[in-house]
């Protein structure tokens, strides 16, 4: 069955660096679009960043720009999101989602696979 494992999340200070990763399995991934998307507590998910199938094209969000950078290893069939300057508001249970047609920078509701999660927690 596909899966979408996410690992790398854990403490950092503010300012701080992570590098999340999303490595997949059951699926043949350059076939699918991918995006982080995050949940803090009492808030909505929300798109971090959205990666191509073949990943040429990115987007992120207006407030990770500049700071994260997403990419993927088809061969490896596994994304990243190398996370620099940390802030307080970027802690938040981060989740990587596959959609088989849907296209850059897809919506919640439209991914096919979601991954279970990883917390990542900034102190200041």
């Amino acid at each position: 069955q596909v899966q979408l494992v996410e690992s790398g999340g854990g403490l950092v200070q503010a300012g701080g660096s992570l590098r999340l990763s999303c490595a997949a399995s059951g699926l043949t991934f350059s076939y699918y679009a991918m995006n982080w998307f995050r949940q803090a507590p009492g808030k909505e998910r929300e798109l971090v960043a959205g990666i191509s199938r073949s990943g040429g094209a990115t987007v992120y969000a207006g407030a990770v720009k500049g700071r994260f950078t997403i990419s993927r290893d088809n061969a490896k069939r596994t994304m990243y999101l190398q996370m620099n300057a940390l802030k307080s508001e970027g802690a938040a249970v981060y989740y990587c989602a596959a959609a088989r047609w849907s296209g850059l920078g897809f919506g919640s509701s439209t991914a096919d696979y979601w991954g279970q999660g990883t917390q990542v927690t900034v102190s200041s």
